[in-house]
């Protein structure tokens, strides 16, 4: 097993001086409800600080989102019947925070990983809790807690069963725990960064925001370990300065002062 550490940073591609509007990456967010629009936000607000264009179809929320539109102007909203149209536009898709446990929320997620087998896809949190396994493939990650893992995978939530479970289905797995397990299926990483600050609602959000942010330039396995290892750094930087006493809020607001100092720099 290795530990995943500032080394996988090197390997993370930064945007071209030169470059315009869209060459540094679009996503799509499915995303969010009436009754967990927060995930929703946290997703959002991280993935529009790393990509240029971040698209966002929440199935049952059109509500929230016009609402959205009048205070954050860092999205596109996406209609149902432009939802297929803008997966083929975009580098990569995360699909999960938040949405709605119903048959909509299984359909799409079985659609997409069906019929674009080539497209970089995190699946997250609802989709979960839905997706069949034998759906996944070399171009999926799936970030289980480990009730989440238990449902998916049907065995224990364990480092070797995340080698063992990535391998099998051919996908990256972010196991998030106390020490995060992350396999590509052929080898083990263990990051350690993060704390018990970190088991608040939404900071998961902004992990799967992160993640799906750094694959729309970069390779998935990079995405995964950069994605966690960052997101962690950022809430042990919290911890120093506040204790447990800060939210997902804070976390994505520490995670650009960590950015600006091991990667910018």
């Amino acid at each position: 097993m290795q530990e995943v550490n500032q080394e996988i940073l090197k390997g993370l591609t930064k945007p071209k001086k030169d470059s315009h509007k869209g060459q540094n990456g679009r996503v799509l967010i499915i995303a969010g409800s009436e009754k967990y629009h927060g995930a929703l936000l946290m997703t959002l607000q991280t993935a529009s600080r790393i990509v240029d264009m971040v698209y966002v179809y929440s199935p049952t929320n059109q509500k929230l989102i016009e609402q959205l539109k009048s205070d954050i102007a860092v999205f596109i909203n996406v209609f149902p019947d432009e939802l297929w149209s803008t997966v083929d536009l975009v580098d990569s898709v995360l699909i999960g925070p938040g949405l709605e446990e119903n048959k909509e929320t299984k359909k799409i997620t079985e659609k997409l990983l069906k019929k674009y087998p080539e497209k970089k896809v995190i699946v997250d949190a609802t989709a979960l809790w839905h997706v069949d396994p034998l759906l996944l493939h070399s171009n999926c990650i799936v970030t289980p807690h480990s009730r989440e893992f238990e449902n998916v995978f049907q065995c224990e939530p364990t480092s070797d069963n995340v080698l063992k479970m990535a391998k099998y289905y051919q996908c990256k797995i972010i196991l998030k725990g106390t020490s995060d397990y992350i396999s590509d299926g052929k080898e083990l990483w263990e990051n350690t960064t993060g704390n018990v600050g970190m088991t608040k609602g939404g900071t998961g959000d902004v992990l799967a925001g992160t993640v799906v942010g750094l694959s729309a330039k970069n390779d998935l396995l990079t995405s995964a370990l950069a994605g966690t290892y960052l997101t962690g750094l950022a809430g042990d930087k919290l911890y120093k300065e506040k204790g447990t006493f800060y939210n997902a809020e804070d976390v994505i607001e520490s995670l650009g002062e960590v950015w600006g100092k091991v990667i910018n720099n």
